[in-house]
């Protein structure tokens, strides 16, 4: 089986029942979540052995957090152990023409205060292919960047590729610490992930006659876009989700990806949403997937929306769907219909 170690922080999920707003009720439900580790549960249920690396407190909500991951499947032997707390986030689902809203509590988490002593890449690295993270990682505080940086050297030293999920955070960090800090760190990556406003938010790169708001995507647009990616940084592989947004229930959602040479564009869904949480993080892993196992671009790329998709009709941040559920909704049947 392929290895992939992904690294980043697994937070504490606050979310009123369905479509609450927050306190509406007395009370949360309480799950996991997190972009690199959503990337490796998906990966654990499409049978690759996945990895993934953080700090978390050894109290009980750091082991709750470890023993959600390890549900799954998911090698968690490699986590360190030690800080104070989890970071927390609540999230109050939108519907309608009403958006969802994220607030982070997440300051001096075990990870945001991790050190580069803390992790051993030769160790983590030993018998890996690929190896994944998120710009949500770095915007952490200086540290991470720092540990990021050393973690893509490493997987370099040992000839894994490296993906990244540009993953822009406005909360975190600002525009220009972003874009000092990835244009670092994706010197290192061969395939970068990013959705339409993440390539205008990092590094001032954005298609033309496009209205994200207003639902219109100019997708000839988006071939300049990753073809600029590629030419400044050297990525083999960009791909890029394309979402419109008719509302907070109601989205088309599609990608794009480019080899370096031909742009492969996916079919579009017309996605009803139960919990958007996590959909990009499902397209990465089924993308990632697809790559390892050999699919040609096309292939990929639909597996990847196809896989983000269903990762929409699923509450939490964790996409439970297997490899046989999204191959036939990349071929085609999207019918919904009970399975006897």
């Amino acid at each position: 089986m392929n290895r992939v170690v992904t690294f980043g922080e697994i937070m504490l999920r606050l979310a009123p029942n369905g479509y609450y707003r927050f306190f509406q009720d007395d009370q949360m439900q309480a799950t996991f979540g997190g972009g690199e580790a959503n990337v490796a549960v998906s990966l654990a249920n499409f049978g690759l052995d996945s990895r993934y690396v953080t700090k978390l407190p050894v109290h009980a909500i750091g082991q709750a957090a470890v023993n959600s991951l390890r549900y799954f499947g998911v090698d968690t032997s490699k986590i360190v152990r030690g800080g104070d707390r989890v970071g927390i986030y609540f999230l109050e689902k939108g519907a309608s023409q009403r958006g969802s809203v994220c607030i982070y509590d997440r300051a001096h988490s075990a990870i945001q205060e991790a050190s580069s002593s803390d992790f051993d890449w030769d160790d983590i690295f030993d018998g890996a292919e690929w190896f994944h993270f998120t710009g949500i990682t770095p915007a952490l505080g200086s540290n991470l960047v720092q540990i990021c940086l050393e973690a893509c050297r490493a997987a370099k030293k040992h000839g894994l590729k490296i993906s990244c999920d540009l993953n822009y955070r406005g909360k975190l960090w600002t525009r220009d610490q972003a874009r000092v800090a990835m244009t670092e760190l994706c010197r290192y990556v061969d395939v970068c992930i990013a959705n339409e406003e993440d390539a205008k938010d990092v590094f001032g790169i954005e298609p033309e006659n496009n209205d994200i708001k207003g639902g219109q995507l100019n997708t000839d647009g988006y071939r300049s876009v990753a073809k600029q990616l590629a030419d400044r940084f050297g990525f083999e592989k960009v791909a890029i989700t394309l979402r419109t947004s008719i509302s907070a229930s109601d989205n088309g959602w599609a990608a794009m990806l480019y080899d370096g040479g031909e742009c492969f564009f996916s079919k579009s869904y017309n996605v009803h949403i139960v919990d958007r949480v996590g959909g990009g993080d499902s397209f990465g892993a089924g993308l990632i997937y697809s790559l390892l196992e050999g699919k040609a671009p096309q292939e990929a790329v639909e597996f990847a929306v196809a896989a983000s998709a269903l990762k929409h009709s699923v509450e939490g941040d964790f996409n439970r769907v297997t490899v046989k559920e999204v191959e036939k909704l990349a071929g085609g049947d999207g019918s919904g219909r009970v399975q006897r």
